[in-house]
């Protein structure tokens, strides 16, 4: 329980800065400079108003210098990174295959925000996402049954992340090649290409693609609600489809081969 404990503070200060990617990556700003300051009168933040939750508590939700409101966002993805954490390393305990999970997990709730809030999936964790996650292949696989690899060694390791990486997100660009064709207009952006990659390398091809399909129906049904009920154009309006694979991805981390089974 302490090592639960700990990762779920660990994760806390993760989500701070998952915060600051959120804001700062879909525009193509740096992540270390200028220091963190209120998007509203550019009052740089200090330390003790960039704790964690509490801060967002204390100061009642709005900035200490001009008093304006800050984004709901800031405090749910501290507690949902901090809460990811906490269950992934009570579940496997301080093991890499929980760090490769805990990493991945993070990535998927930066990639949630960013693209329900600009419609951006960033290279920074998208393709560094994917780099990280052939590396963590070597030495804590995926769980797979589809490719039939034998993985006793690090190679195939790695070969058997690559395929689980390139084969969905292959399909996926096919799909959306063929539909630009047809429609004469984008279907499938490059950035939910690899997305799709990322889940692959992360999860296996089994259970990426199953991911694949969860977060697709999820999108279908959620999206196409969503259009009906505020009477927005089908034809024009913008599908945050990376939102639904990112909801369907910690689905998988969280649920695991109960998800899978059912």
């Amino acid at each position: 329980m302490i090592e639960s404990l700990i990762a779920l503070l660990f994760g806390l200060l993760i989500g701070s800065f998952l915060n600051v990617c959120i804001s700062r990556w879909p525009q193509d700003l740096s992540v270390v400079r200028p220091r963190s300051h209120c998007p509203a009168c550019q009052a740089q933040i200090a330390w003790y108003d960039n704790v964690p939750l509490a801060s967002y508590a204390v100061l009642g939700g709005r900035c200490r210098h001009c008093h304006a409101r800050i984004s709901w966002r800031y405090p749910v993805v501290e507690l949902l990174t901090g809460g990811l954490f906490f269950v992934l390393v009570y579940r496997y305990g301080l093991t890499l295959f929980a760090g490769k999970l805990c990493v991945f997990a993070a990535i998927l709730v930066a990639l949630l925000f960013t693209d329900l809030e600009e419609r951006i999936l960033p290279d920074e964790l998208t393709l560094g996402g994917i780099v990280i996650g052939l590396l963590f292949a070597m030495g804590a696989p995926s769980p797979d049954t589809i490719t039939g690899f034998i993985r006793q060694n690090w190679l195939t390791r790695l070969g058997a992340a690559a395929i689980a990486a390139g084969l969905p997100a292959g399909v996926l660009w096919s799909a959306g090649w063929m539909y630009s064709k047809v429609r004469h207009r984008e279907g499938v952006g490059l950035g939910d290409v690899k997305m799709v990659a990322l889940l692959g390398c992360f999860l296996g091809l089994e259970n990426g693609l199953f991911t694949l399909i969860l977060g697709s129906i999820a999108g279908a049904v959620l999206g196409f609600s969503y259009i009906k009920l505020t009477g927005k154009d089908p034809a024009t309006y913008e599908l945050p489809f990376g939102t639904f694979l990112s909801a369907a991805g910690l689905a998988a981390v969280v649920f695991g081969k109960e998800l899978f089974r059912w």
